[in-house]
């Protein structure tokens, strides 16, 4: 399956220390991320990330992109809602293309936990019936 990894400034050591937990889980899958947050993950685990551009350059809509062409699998976005950001329409973009392309989304630590979870019961095979 194809897994989007995003996380703003506030939440990258999250992502970071999350993709540790779950690195026996997340290498079975091919991983996008934009530039920042895959070089992060890239650094403290041994997984190998497509990487896009840095989120506020555009990353965030070439991700949306792949959502919106059903090429995302399950998408974990560590955003932070308490701090406004320039980009907030593409953030949105991305979130309305994972509701109306049936894409499970992770925006919190504990949603991404039990998502993560359900992909390794195989609980998620139905992403690939969908496509």
């Amino acid at each position: 399956m194809n897994i989007g990894l995003v996380a703003h400034d506030a939440k990258k050591k999250l992502m970071q220390n999350f993709c540790i937990a779950y690195q026996g889980i997340l290498s079975k899958h091919d991983l996008y991320a934009t530039a920042t947050t895959g070089n992060l993950v890239e650094s403290v685990t041994n997984l190998h990330i497509h990487k896009f551009l840095a989120g506020h350059l555009g990353g965030q809509q070439q991700l949306g992109a792949q959502i919106e062409q059903n090429q995302i699998d399950l998408l974990i976005f560590f955003r932070d809602p308490l701090t406004p950001l320039s980009h907030e329409p593409n953030i949105n973009d991305i979130v309305k293309f994972c509701d109306i392309y049936n894409i499970p989304m992770a925006t919190n630590i504990a949603t991404a936990e039990a998502l993560i979870l359900a992909l390794d019961r195989g609980d998620l095979d139905w992403r690939e019936i969908y496509k």
